[in-house]
């Protein structure tokens, strides 16, 4: 395997995900530019980076060895861009890198959410536009370091541009696997992204939150509903973990004990790990509310399909987004979310 590659990767939108993303490549060998806030920036320029993991995975660079900017020109450089940004910019994005970039270059939206690569194509019709998921969750811990905490896949439309950089992400500790149902993958993500808002008003870690079956049950209802959505329409969810996910509302609604030994993977978490909903009510963010569940909402209104849990956590998020409550009990928000049905 080479060391290094010629391929210019740049992050837009370097926040947790991009810049555990991008500094992990950086660091496999991979000539990577982060763009992203000045609050980040100015960290890594005091500390550098670290990244570690769950398993225990702990890579440090100083930062002479990393690019980080706040002027998204750089873009153009690239080979190809991978966009992290929250899905409410991703129009702007597309807006920004419009006339900029060669057509050569390569684009991939590494975000939550369905459409995000269908709205950057728009701008950018001349691009390979990809779709690509990443599963696992990031936090910032402060001074430069981010930290992984759960598991998780990358997975995204072959390109031979990505193609010939995966032994990179291999090396980087990112596998990637190369996929042509990549439509599926995003919802069976965002099936998993229906925890997100849980967490984020649970306000406690996403291990001790999944560990207590009233937030289960909740998981549930969002869940159930979510896939009597998908069958009217017609899609049946890619398979990302080994529990089938027309079985994940049962298993979730099972006692603890059960649960423990039914999904040891859903528990692969450190401690520490939270939802990125968390942490962008803790720092003052508008979340992604409106491109997961809210997404549910559109997509059944088409379909004439009932989905009145959804509909309540996305006002209870909007709630919390203005200030409202963020430290529900299981009970107390089952209940809650219970109201409509």
């Amino acid at each position: 395997m080479a060391d290094q590659t010629h391929t210019r990767v740049c992050i837009y939108g370097a926040g947790s995900i991009g810049t555990y993303v991008g500094g992990r490549l950086q660091a496999a060998g991979v000539p990577v530019t982060l763009i992203g806030r000045p609050k980040i920036a100015g960290q890594i320029g005091r500390h550098g980076l670290r990244l570690t993991n769950w398993q225990g995975s702990d890579v440090r660079l100083d930062a002479s060895d990393i690019r980080y900017v706040t002027n998204d020109a750089v873009a153009a450089e690239a080979d190809l861009i991978i966009v992290a940004v929250k899905s409410a910019a991703t129009g702007s994005v597309g807006k920004a890198l419009a006339g900029r970039i060669a057509p050569t270059t390569v684009v991939l939206s590494l975000q939550n959410g369905i459409g995000n690569a269908r709205t950057l194509a728009d701008y950018l019709p001349d691009n390979p536009v990809l779709t690509g998921m990443i599963s696992f969750n990031v936090l910032q811990r402060g001074e430069g370091h981010f930290h992984a905490g759960t598991e998780g896949e990358l997975m995204c439309e072959s390109h031979p541009v990505l193609e010939a950089l995966q032994p990179f992400f291999t090396k980087a500790e990112l596998p990637l696997e190369l996929r042509d149902d990549m439509h599926a993958v995003q919802w069976a993500k965002l099936l998993m992204n229906l925890n997100n808002p849980i967490n984020a008003l649970s306000g406690i870690p996403l291990l001790d939150e999944l560990s207590q079956r009233n937030y289960r049950r909740c998981l549930a209802l969002l869940i159930a509903e979510t896939l009597s959505v998908l069958k009217a329409n017609g899609i049946k969810p890619a398979k990302l973990m080994p529990i089938p996910m027309s079985l994940l509302p049962w298993v979730l609604r099972s006692p603890d004990w059960l649960f423990k030994r039914l999904a040891s993977q859903i528990l692969a978490i450190d401690p520490v790990a939270r939802s990125s909903m968390w942490e962008d009510l803790d720092v003052g963010r508008v979340t992604e509310i409106d491109w997961l569940n809210g997404e549910v909402v559109r997509q059944a209104e088409k379909q004439g399909v009932a989905v009145p849990a959804n509909r309540r956590i996305v006002a209870l998020i909007k709630q919390a987004e203005q200030g409202g409550r963020r430290n529900w009990q299981g009970r107390e928000l089952l209940e809650a979310l219970q109201e409509g049905e």
